[in-house]
């Protein structure tokens, strides 16, 4: 029953008749780069090497072992379709190896920084949700942004299930958000600034462009898509390039933040002059990179990004000045 307790199963060996295998190789996907890198808050570490999140409706455990992508779920029945869910997530039809040699032969940069980073590739995220979370991350970072998220989710979201007396809950809706006592309810929670912008665009969306209008952002043009996007409330360049490249199959954009602009100037020499991130300098910094990796410019920024992360303290995932703060 969805709603009954039950225990984390966080290895193949615990009810192995629950769980399901895809082949992914670790030079493919590495979990434990690519979920907690700021991409997705939703996430965590359940025990060693197993981790325990929501995609969709559904609360989930992954772990990789022997070039397998293990999984299973919880209240639901593994398969073909769920199968398709992750390979379309982890968008595992994109060959990651090929493109690392091919962003290595273009760039000495890329190829020492990303050698030891195998396995690092963008998420494709359900829209509504990659806004909403992307909202939330400006002057922020990683560690308090998955604090908030589950807040969010669970004073608005839909009870799924209790793990080992931890609940889960989905994402919420965009009614929900955009109730009249949703602003009020959100700063309580400590959203600040940010809890205007969050139902304001909940608002924005549920009244104006409607679900089915974001997701079709998905075949409009890359400039097209992040313009509207800069539309809604608190949405600027940063986060509208963050949701293009992991929610909409806009694999050329490259969302910059302090830390990106940090890389493109004293790795790559570029001359941006200032102390900010003028919507120019994310314009030059997003057509270097493009010009430099090629038409999947937002997955080698995403190597990067994980590979500095990881080597260095956790930054801040976004300020962009231009609009949000």
């Amino acid at each position: 029953m969805r709603g009954a307790g039950m225990k984390l199963r966080d290895t193949p060996s615990v009810s192995p008749a629950l769980w399901r295998a895809l082949p992914c190789p670790a030079a493919e996907l590495r979990l434990d780069l690519v979920l907690p890198s700021g991409q997705t808050f939703r996430w965590r570490e359940s025990s060693p090497g197993s981790w325990t999140g929501v995609l969709g409706d559904t609360v989930w455990t992954l772990r990789q072992e022997r070039d397998r992508l293990w999984y299973t779920l919880y209240g639901g029945e593994a398969g073909a379709d769920t199968d398709q869910v992750l390979r379309e997530h982890f968008q595992l039809d994109v060959g990651l190896r090929e493109l690392y040699r091919a962003w290595g032969a273009a760039d000495p940069l890329f190829r020492e920084a990303a050698k030891d980073f195998p396995g690092v590739r963008v998420l494709r995220q359900d829209p509504v949700e990659c806004l909403l979370s992307f909202i939330c991350t400006s002057n922020n970072h990683i560690s308090r942004i998955t604090a908030m998220i589950e807040r969010l989710c669970s004073a608005f979201g839909r009870h799924l299930c209790h793990l080992d007396a931890q609940p889960f809950h989905a994402f919420p809706s965009l009614t929900a958000l955009a109730g009249a006592d949703a602003e009020a309810r959100l700063r309580a929670l400590g959203f600040g600034y940010r809890a205007k912008f969050v139902s304001g665009t909940a608002r924005a969306i549920t009244e104006g462009l409607g679900v089915e209008g974001l997701h079709q952002l998905r075949t409009v043009p890359y400039a097209e898509a992040r313009r509207v996007l800069c539309t809604l409330p608190g949405v600027g360049t940063k986060v509208a390039d963050c949701v293009c490249l992991m929610a909409l199959d806009k694999a050329e954009a490259v969302p910059v933040d302090t830390h990106v602009w940090r890389i493109a100037r004293q790795r790559y020499g570029m001359e941006l002059g200032g102390r900010s991130i003028t919507p120019r300098a994310h314009q030059e910094i997003g057509d270097f990179f493009r010009g430099l990796w090629g038409p999947r410019a937002g997955w080698a920024q995403a190597v990067l990004f994980c590979a500095d992360l990881h080597r260095g303290r956790e930054p801040a995932v976004s300020q962009d000045r231009d609009k949000e703060s």
